[in-house]
């Protein structure tokens, strides 16, 4: 006790030799406590943990050149944890047919149902085993900019080429909030903007993204509200991908964006494919047509969770609060896939119909 006690004496003395800032005011308590001292502030203090080596390093010009993107599925094991066999063969059977990027932890692979944990290991583990053969664009968005901040130093650290950035939901912002929260996040990588009002309750207007296009690290924007919001944006020399798959063959050849990131080239990436590349294709855009309607009646990823499990390239595990399509709606799949032919769906198995009681929801994971 005794050794004890001169510990605590000797580190009370230690303290009040601390260096303080000579600017700093002190002040004594009665009691003889010292109030801490003013934290001096140093500028610049929290710079970008950015690295300058060359491996994954991605210019602007490579993103932005993109043309078919896909919003890649997460798929579990029936405890909730990522099954990352089944995500590797789908991150195969997209690049066997042609996607040429794709965004991990986004909406439709239900980044907002991940930990921050969970979100960069996945980024990491695309780029580790995919990074040379196509562009890995990590969903580091959030309402909080000091979480999207955060969350864009660790993807760039473990080498995604590019991040996705959505402007904050919920609690939303002003319009010049807006343009400081994504200045902040530019200053760190090529950058693509998501606007989807219907999900974050806010638009992002075309001054803010006429304002930071002039940002040397803006790849460019996902843009849900329409073709004519493309337009505007295309004719002023701003790079754009379609975020709406049944759109999106008339905003690449008609309104001048560069392609589409696609929830569709999930299930059918060689045919998504032909309608970025191909050129005009009426034919076939009326031929997806049903499949695109049949997948967005509810919000997305519900059908494409529902329609992976029936193809039989996941398990049919769903993280709450998303649930499986009733049965009426995957009887309408299996239709809808002998229509087009299994041959252009992902994997190998038949299509089924599956049960209710086949399918495994998980609250906790």
């Amino acid at each position: 006790m005794a050794s004890l006690g001169n510990c605590s004496l000797c580190s009370a003395e230690l303290a009040f030799q601390v260096p303080l800032p000579s600017n700093s005011k002190i002040h004594r308590r009665k009691n003889g406590r010292w109030i801490s001292p003013q934290a001096a502030i140093t500028p610049n203090f929290h710079l970008p943990m950015q690295s300058l080596e060359v491996k994954n390093r991605t210019s602007v010009d490579e993103i932005n050149k993109l043309r078919l993107i896909t919003a890649i599925k997460t798929p579990y094991l029936p405890d909730g944890r990522f099954d990352l066999e089944a995500y590797d063969a789908l991150m195969h059977m997209q690049i066997v047919n042609g996607s040429e990027g794709v965004i991990v932890g986004g909406t439709t692979g239900e980044g907002h149902l991940m930990s921050w944990d969970e979100h960069i290991m996945l980024i990491g583990h695309t780029v580790n085993c995919f990074g040379g053969s196509i562009k890995v664009i990590g969903n580091t968005g959030s309402n909080s900019t000091r979480e999207a901040i955060h969350a864009t130093e660790q993807g760039f650290a473990v080498g995604m080429h590019a991040a996705l950035h959505i402007n904050p939901y919920y609690g939303k912002t002003s319009q010049e909030g807006l343009i400081s929260h994504f200045e902040t996040v530019l200053s760190m990588g090529p950058t693509i903007i998501y606007n989807v009002p219907t999900r974050t309750g806010q638009d992002i207007p075309p001054h803010v993204i006429h304002s930071l296009a002039q940002n040397i690290n803006m790849a460019g924007v996902k843009e849900c509200v329409g073709n004519d919001r493309i337009k505007d944006y295309t004719d002023n020399g701003i790079v754009i991908w379609s975020g709406n798959d049944d759109e999106s063959h008339d905003a690449r050849w008609l309104y001048g964006a560069t392609g589409v990131i696609s929830v569709t080239s999930n299930l059918v990436p060689g045919l998504m494919h032909e309608l970025m590349f191909g050129g005009k294709n009426a034919s076939l855009n009326s031929k997806l047509m049903p499949l695109i309607e049949w997948l967005f009646r509810e919000p997305n990823p519900i059908g494409l969770n529902t329609a992976l499990a029936q193809l039989g390239v996941v398990r049919p595990v769903f993280r709450l609060p998303y649930v499986p399509l009733p049965l009426a709606r995957r009887l309408e799949f299996v239709n809808i896939v002998k229509d087009l032919g299994r041959e252009n769906f992902v994997g190998e198995k038949d299509v089924q119909i599956l049960d209710d009681d086949d399918f495994v929801l998980v609250g906790r994971y």
